[in-house]
């Protein structure tokens, strides 16, 4: 049996045309890229899924090795034999020579059945003589060794190899796409983070341009412009610490999608749309019933329990006697030389056969009972940490409902209270042009308007890592991209 396994990676490529402008990173050259874009990249050049890939073809490997076990063996050999020994006296004929050659094809199929094909010749050159034989024989087990042998175990065992080792790489896929969303998600986070940043520091800067104007005409106390320059120093702070955000991110996701680091080094990434919510409603019912059918780890449990399945079979086999049936035919031939023996095997007129059976039974058996029994405890306790894994999927992806569900209701508060903050420091500030108000009440409101800012769209990186989260306990994240994942 052959079996070509290929891994066929599809992902559609989504490009916006609403990309960002504002770049932190200076003389570097630009790539907008989408979420979809990374995938691609990330498919093709990650360290990770590269390294996976070779798994597969391994185990395919190790699977035509096994079926190895039914290939046939041909052996062809030659000899020739001299011998003096004491004769009669007087006599001449008192040694022997002789020419003989044997050639032989055998090998077993893939219901135990061995068999052998062999032809022999033989001359005798004292005598004048030439022999041979030309027929098969046959051994067909019927206890031991009959509805599974170590051949077919290896087989059945490789075959299984071969499924865990494609839902190893497409667990590694699933981790890698998950790892990408995050770090895209991250990167878009911190890009808009630092605008958050910049409008701070420029909502600082004008509010110190201003309180100095009002100090130059005596209607602001010179003590009070020290709190606007302390202000300003403060944005300028978080704006560096933000740009490093930034940075670092581009680094994270960068690694994650390139092979060749330095070719992306001086590259700008630049997230293709702005981040965005989308509210998703949740089903824990329906979760659970993709991580049930869908998680790699899980099928590679039951894949184990299979696995031990087949071990089984064959322990329970070896259990038994050994009964073989046995038979031969064929025909033989002989004449003063080769080519008499040659013509009398071809004219099969002179047949031979046999058959027979052999019974081989153990008297203790002992070391196939006892590898039975503790080949059963082993099953048993692969069906409990399968069950236990089964559990274990649940609370996960019951967890990871929740957080979603939780993300999206901070994607909601943070929106209201980004709101109520701009409307507080709109009024504030109009009272403060009226003298109304001071410095450092509108400082405080800018400090929670930017501090508003920055949690709505954490919250929105947060909801979006949240979906992404879930999808990776379902085991649906490349159903969930549109990533196709084919074994052919």
């Amino acid at each position: 049996m052959k079996r070509i396994c290929a891994i066929v990676l599809f992902a559609a490529a989504l490009v916006s045309a609403n990309a960002q402008t504002n770049l932190v990173v200076t003389n570097a050259m630009t790539r907008v890229m989408s979420l979809q874009d990374c995938f691609t990249e990330a498919l093709q050049h990650n360290f990770d899924v590269q390294h996976e890939r070779y798994e597969p073809q391994k185990s395919l490997y190790a699977l035509y090795a096994a079926y190895a076990g039914y290939d046939p063996v041909f052996s062809l050999s030659g000899q020739h034999e001299y011998n003096r020994f004491p004769g009669n006296t007087g006599s001449t004929n008192n040694y022997s020579d002789q020419d003989s050659f044997q050639s032989a094809l055998g090998g077993t199929l893939p219901l135990g059945t061995t068999y052998n094909l062999f032809g022999n010749v033989s001359d005798v050159t004292t005598s004048h003589t030439s022999g041979g034989q030309a027929g098969v024989d046959l051994t067909q087990p019927l206890l031991q060794n009959f509805w599974i042998d170590s051949t077919r175990l290896a087989v059945g065992l490789a075959k299984d190899q071969l499924k865990q080792s494609e839902q190893g790489l497409r667990q590694q896929l699933i981790t890698t796409v998950t790892a990408v969303e995050n770090a895209y998600d991250e990167l878009a986070y911190a890009r808009e983070n630092v605008q958050v940043e910049e409008e701070a520091l420029n909502l600082a800067q004008t509010q110190l341009n201003q309180d100095q104007e009002r100090v130059q005409v005596g209607s602001l106390a010179p003590l009070d412009v020290q709190q606007d320059e302390a202000q300003v120093a403060q944005s300028r702070a978080n704006l560096i610490t933000a740009q490093f955000t930034l940075v670092s991110d581009q680094n994270t996701l960068k690694n994650l999608i390139t092979d060749k680091y330095l070719d992306w080094h001086d590259l700008d990434i630049v997230p293709s749309a702005p981040m965005d919510a989308v509210r998703q409603f949740f089903d824990v019912q329906d979760s659970w019933s993709k991580g049930m059918t869908q998680r790699p780890d899980l099928i590679q449990a039951k894949l184990d329990v299979e696995q031990q399945g087949i071990q089984l079979k064959y322990d329970r086999n070896q259990i038994f006697p050994q009964l073989d049936l046995k038979g031969s035919y064929g025909y033989n031939g002989s004449g003063p030389v080769y080519s008499d023996t040659f013509g009398e095997i071809a004219a099969v007129n002179r047949p031979f056969y046999s058959y027979g059976a052999t019974l081989s039974v153990p008297l203790s058996n002992a070391k196939a009972r006892n590898g039975y029994k503790s080949d059963k405890a082993t099953e048993q306790q692969l069906l409990i940490a399968l069950k236990q894994l089964e559990q274990n999927i649940m609370v996960q992806i019951d967890d990871a409902v929740k957080q979603a569900e939780s993300a999206w209701e901070s994607v909601q508060a943070t929106h209201e209270q980004r709101t109520y903050a701009e409307a507080a420091l709109d009024a504030e500030q109009k009272k403060y042009a009226v003298g109304k108000s001071t410095t450092f009440t509108v400082l405080q409101l800018q400090n929670s308007l930017t501090a508003a800012r920055s949690a709505e769209i954490r919250a929105v990186a947060n909801y979006n890592e949240a979906l992404a989260g879930l999808a990776q306990q379902e085991g649906s994240t490349l159903e969930r991209r549109q990533i196709d994942f084919k074994y052919k």
